[in-house]
């Protein structure tokens, strides 16, 4: 019920055609079981030698009838199919939106992949179940109830041959389902593998290529393909068993009903059971046996969608683990940076903490440089200043306040990160840069970018800053990307700005370029700059070394490279040119 009520509110502005299209298909089904009725009766009365008007007053009945079916059969068919489309398209939005607010932490719960395939295969089936519910699993019960009672109504005793076959019907639906349900749940999560290695290869189907890896490749998505065709072919063999069981059922009432009928028909002279009654119990054994074709194949579909349903709900009640406090705060006063006794972990099933015991001082205005080896947690670091992730022990603090005590957009607005792989997207180059500033006038784009470097190259553009920039970034190179994220970045004129290495993909040159202007452009904003090269840190007013989350030393250029063995390792390390002339 919890599934059903989180699902329901997706209905939304779709009530209407979802209520409509319940009546109309009751009204549906009453006239066509109405229909044999009167045709048994016309039947009698031909038998009875009636005149021509009454043929034709019974004639015109029927065609009214038959064209009233039709017309709440089309009218139930088109709001079904806007109703279930409306309500697919509302779950998309919900799914979306609520993944909007996750924090990293949520979305580390989840496979991108993972969201993909809800967010398409399980929302489609969700849909075609409520297609069903709306319109078939309204249809099949009611024209099951309307037909059994006209059947014993016309057939007497003779309607008891449904009462033997449903209890069958029944048990084999039940065992059919109990038997599939645990296969269809098993496939989903393959399904989430599948889309993975699919990603996974389109997204690096550069590095595909160049290591020549075509033919792995194809192997790996063959056996993952294979895997989610053989859970899929042992469910459909068991829901495989539905269409011959119910084509027994069926065979087997109609033979009854064809022999103990006409045997009735022949030995009571038509009185007891005659030739009209005798065609309505056929019509009404048909709709019966169709009825309840049709209600095992909305169990089977539900018995699909349950799963989707459950995996959809999941995304939905899912809630951000950062939230805004009660009365948050809405201004910045400087970039001021403190982390005060800070630890911190991922998740709390973590065993270790990735950041142990931090503490740190920033003043405003101040360029901080951070170095350290793989793995020393510097990204981890500076990710809790924009509250990216909540610490686990300790306060960090901008601008002298807890940044749990701050607006969200507020905090983020005034700490700009631009990392290493930082995103593009699909537009123009002034579309990507106003990510910064959607207010921002070309002249801010253009100055932004001559900070960041980046006009070197959109100048050599034929279409200059309309440039249209593939998905990703594709038909830029990386240093060319990071140029373009450095100034979308400046455009939001920061209180903060952290760099995550995010000027390695550009040459020493450029660097030391960027790195002026930003002291000159931004005096008063602070700067955390991120590197591996200690040539993009050593005029930082003080350096950060990072070793397996802990800080290792504090100081200048100067100061580090005489007291800390770390960084002086580091920077003789990329300095061995300079160290064979010392000596």
């Amino acid at each position: 019920m919890d599934v059903i009520r989180e699902l329901a509110r997706s209905i939304r502005e779709y009530k209407k055609q979802s209520i409509i299209t319940p009546i109309l298909i009751s009204l549906e089904v009453v006239i066509e079981c109405i229909i044999p009725f009167i045709t048994a009766t016309l039947v009698n009365e031909i038998k009875g030698g009636c005149d021509l008007s009454t043929i034709i007053k019974y004639c015109v009945i029927l065609v009214i009838m038959a064209f009233l079916s039709l017309i709440f059969g089309g009218i139930a068919g088109s709001t079904s199919a806007t109703a279930s489309c409306g309500f697919a398209k509302n779950l998309r939005k919900d799914m979306f939106y609520n993944i909007q607010n996750f924090s990293f932490e949520n979305i580390d719960k989840f496979l991108t992949s993972s969201l993909i395939t809800r967010m398409t295969t399980d929302v489609t089936n969700v849909q075609m179940a409520y297609m069903m519910l709306i319109r078939v699993a309204v249809r099949a019960p009611l024209m099951l109830i309307f037909a059994f009672v006209m059947a014993f109504v016309m057939g007497g005793r003779m309607a008891w041959i449904f009462l033997v076959v449903t209890p069958i019907l029944a048990i084999g639906l039940g065992i059919i389902i109990y038997k599939a349900f645990p296969l269809f749940k098993k496939v989903f999560a393959k399904y989430d593998a599948l889309n993975k290695s699919i990603q996974e290869n389109i997204k690096g189907m550069r590095v595909v290529k160049s290591f020549v890896r075509e033919d792995y490749e194809q192997k790996k998505f063959e056996a993952a393909a294979q895997d989610v065709c053989a859970d899929f072919t042992k469910a459909e063999r068991i829901v495989a068993f539905n269409g011959p069981l119910m084509q027994f059922c069926m065979y087997s009432v109609m033979a009854f009903v064809l022999s103990f009928g006409s045997y009735t028909v022949i030995t009571s002279r038509g009185l007891d059971f005659d030739i009209g009654q005798f065609s309505a119990i056929l019509t009404y054994n048909f709709m019966i046996l169709v009825s309840l074709m049709m209600l095992s194949m909305v169990f089977v579909m539900f018995t699909l969608a349950g799963e989707s349903a459950k995996r959809i709900v999941e995304v939905l009640k899912e809630k951000s683990t950062l939230t805004n406090p009660e009365n948050p705060i809405y201004t910045v006063k400087d970039g001021s940076i403190s982390f005060e006794n800070v630890s911190f972990k991922y998740s709390e099933k973590a065993e270790r903490m990735v950041l142990s015991n931090i503490n740190l001082q920033i003043r405003s205005g101040e360029t901080i440089g951070i170095i350290g080896g793989t793995g020393a947690s510097k990204s981890s670091l500076v990710q809790l200043i924009p509250r990216l992730y909540d610490v686990t022990e300790g306060v960090v603090k901008v601008g002298g306040i807890d940044v749990r005590n701050y607006d969200l957009d507020t905090l983020r607005n005034q700490v700009a990160v631009v990392l290493q792989k930082n995103t593009l997207f699909s537009g123009t180059i002034k579309e990507n840069l106003r990510w910064g500033n959607k207010d921002a006038t070309d002249e801010e784009l253009i100055e932004a970018c001559r900070l960041a470097c980046a006009d070197e190259f959109i100048n050599q553009f034929p279409e200059g800053y309309d440039t249209y920039v593939e998905q990703g970034g594709a038909n830029l190179s990386g240093g060319q990307k990071q140029r373009l994220c450095i100034a979308r970045a400046l455009l939001k004129k920061p209180k903060i700005l952290i760099l995550d290495d995010s000027t390695s993909a550009v040459d020493t040159k450029t660097d030391a370029k960027i790195r002026k202007a930003l002291r000159e452009y931004m005096p008063e904003t602070t700067k955390i700059i991120i590197a591996q090269r200690t040539a993009s840190v050593e005029d930082a007013d003080r350096i950060i070394v990072m070793d397996k989350g802990c800080i290792n030393g504090i100081g200048t250029h100067k100061e580090l490279l005489a007291e800390n063995a770390i960084y002086r390792e580091i920077y003789y390390s990329q300095n061995k040119a300079g160290v064979q002339g010392e000596n």
